[in-house]
């Protein structure tokens, strides 16, 4: 009688290729999720998809029907409560992928769509802003676009379009100036917009020192291929983020050699 409530426990060589891609699957989703508030939403779904299984091996009609309604439902509501995670999940799985990056060239081949590199001037005039920022301790945040779009962050602040100067940084990020909180935003080697919103990082397992500057930085490079410079008005102490990583800069020279090696990747595409 077991044997047969359970019929569905025969395997063949198919459903043990199907359990192994499953688990994997659930398994990638839950390092995504793991230190994050999604967690415990990750771990209900799981719960009623195995009461689903039993209820179904077991010919529950009932609860099969109200189970399986719970979960169109609920799936739909996912979707929307966690649309920034998905697309945080989306980049990566596109992002950490050699496909991604071969139809990145083509289709820019074939579009003409090119992201200028940062010439020498530019990287000269950012770093130098850097330098008197941190003497001074102005806290700032610049973010560097390169291929990947970033207008919904930049619809968020006050259109720029200015030739970049290490004073026009400066002004902008002075803390009684108007544009000053929040970030400044540079593409094709000029000021595109300051005062704009980033998103936060949902890491918790970052240290306590670091404050919003830095979990805004993270959050932007984790959404994006743009790279983040900070600068903390508490300490001065000027940050270089990347893919989500973290390069504390020792002095300007370490700054521009990482800004020349990210201008020359983009040059060579």
């Amino acid at each position: 009688m077991p044997a047969a409530i359970f019929g569905f426990l025969s395997l063949s060589l198919t459903d043990v290729i199907d359990i192994l891609i499953v688990s994997l699957i659930i398994f990638a989703i839950f390092r995504w999720v793991r230190n994050s508030t999604a967690i415990n939403i990750f771990v209900a779904i799981i719960i009623i998809y195995v009461l689903l299984v039993v209820a179904d091996a077991l010919n529950m009609k009932l609860m099969k029907a109200l189970l399986g309604a719970f979960i169109d439902v609920g799936v739909l509501a996912l979707i929307v409560i966690f649309q920034p995670e998905i697309r945080h999940f989306l980049y990566r799985v596109g992002s950490e992928t050699k496909i991604s990056s071969t139809g990145r060239q083509v289709l820019q081949k074939m579009f003409g769509g090119r992201q200028a590199s940062m010439d020498n001037t530019v990287v000269n005039e950012i770093t130098e802003a850097c330098r008197r920022m941190s003497e001074q301790k102005t806290g700032a945040l610049i973010v560097l676009r390169h291929n990947d779009n970033l207008d919904y962050i930049i619809s968020t602040g006050d259109k720029i379009d200015a030739t970049i100067n290490r004073r026009l940084i400066m002004n902008i990020f002075f803390k009684n100036s108007p544009l000053h909180d929040g970030a400044m935003i540079i593409q094709d080697n000029r000021i595109n917009a300051a005062r704009c919103t980033l998103p936060i990082t949902s890491r918790s397992d970052l240290p306590a020192y670091y404050g919003m500057r830095h979990k805004a930085a993270i959050g932007i490079t984790e959404e994006s291929d743009a790279e983040v410079i900070v600068v903390s008005e508490e300490t001065g102490r000027v940050s270089y983020v990347k893919g989500g990583n973290i390069t504390t800069i020792g002095n300007m020279n370490e700054l521009k050699l990482l800004l020349g090696a990210e201008s020359g990747q983009s040059e060579n595409k």
